[in-house]
């Protein structure tokens, strides 16, 4: 998969970003979230494969979004009998976001990307539209630090699997009301919190990279982003954990007053969840044999720079990781448009 798919997937992120990454700071979110879109359809449709997204950006009738079962690549077209091989075929499962952190590139703020993942057919968890509480961890601290913990717990477990203090550690949480207590918790034990606005998969992989300053994610952020964070910290060898909030209450966001917690769980019944309230970890919701994960700097952040624009072209930094050749490949593009006058080396 990584052989057949692996820089395609790339272009693929690289294009979304390129897209939304001019409307930078226009204060316009939802289009800037719509071109990502449209870019990351139009390139996939080009990949030699049979896709189908598993987490996408909303239902049939909301197209252009990449809505949850639509099929993409050359090999869904009518026509696909006549060139597409089934011997060769790549099919597999999709998870996008293609502007992860819409607000962050409409307000010119640091850390949105696209972002994806893909896995062979049933590889990854088709989470619903649902909250989820997380806890991203990196390598030294996997199987150690446990969700069902309380955060002082999980930042002594961290301390000790690190070799610092617990005033070194800094953990990321969503600046929600929601989390008021957590962030009392975390800065009582004697740790220091960085609070973002929005974006946590870029926080959550960060955990899996030594020198990012960023020891734990914790709190609870979109389910959809957390099954992409599981596929990148699963290829990274890092912590992740991750259940499902169906309780509204539990979120307390206007969008939530619409649903009921018994509601919640019949639909997570009728899509095979028999226990709501399991603990996933990141090789069950990224369970496939093989999983690429790939992601392209929108607005600049900890891991990627953002799109840099100069007359006729554009420079993207981008990163790919590998759970089969167990790689993290960051690529440095530089993209050369119609009438390019020169190439921007720096």
């Amino acid at each position: 998969m990584e052989n057949t798919l692996g820089l395609e997937i790339i272009e693929v992120v690289e294009q979304a970003a390129i897209a939304s990454a001019r409307w930078m700071g226009k204060g316009e979110k939802n289009t800037a979230d719509q071109v990502a879109v449209e870019a990351m359809r139009e390139r996939m449709n080009k990949i030699y494969m049979r896709g189908r997204i598993v987490i996408g950006e909303g239902e049939r009738d909301d197209a252009p979004m990449l809505y949850i079962g639509e099929e993409v690549g050359i090999c869904t077209r009518e026509d696909a009998k006549t060139f597409c091989n089934p011997d060769e075929l790549v099919e597999i499962d999709i998870a996008v976001d293609p502007c992860e952190g819409t607000n962050l590139v409409a307000y010119g703020q640091n850390g949105s990307m696209a972002v994806l993942a893909i896995s062979e057919k049933g590889g990854l968890f088709a989470a619903p539209d649902f909250y989820m509480k997380k806890l991203a961890a990196p390598p030294a601290a996997r199987n150690h630090v446990d969700i069902n913990k309380s955060a002082t717990e999980n930042l002594k477990i961290l301390s000790d699997c690190l070799e610092r203090a617990v005033e070194e550690l800094v953990v990321v949480v969503m600046d929600r009301p929601r989390h008021k207590e957590l962030i009392q918790e975390i800065r009582q034990a004697g740790a220091r919190v960085r609070l973002i606005s929005d974006g946590d998969v870029s926080a959550a992989i960060c955990c899996g990279f030594g020198g990012t300053n960023i020891h734990a994610l914790m709190g609870i952020g979109a389910a959809p982003e957390g099954v992409i964070s599981a596929a990148a910290m699963r290829c990274l060898g890092g912590h992740f954990q991750g259940q499902l909030i169906y309780d509204p209450a539990a979120v307390n966001t206007p969008e939530s007053e619409k649903w009921t917690k018994e509601g919640n769980a019949a639909r997570l019944k009728e899509m095979g969840v028999s226990d709501p309230d399991k603990v996933y970890n990141a090789e069950e919701l990224a369970c496939g044999q093989t999983v690429l994960f790939a992601a392209c700097g929108i607005t600049p952040g900890t891991l990627m720079e953002g799109v840099r624009f100069f007359h006729g072209g554009a420079r993207t930094q981008s990163l790919v990781i590998s759970s089969q050749s167990k790689t993290a490949r960051f690529v440095d593009t530089i993209h050369m448009f119609e009438e390019a006058k020169y190439v921007q080396l720096r």
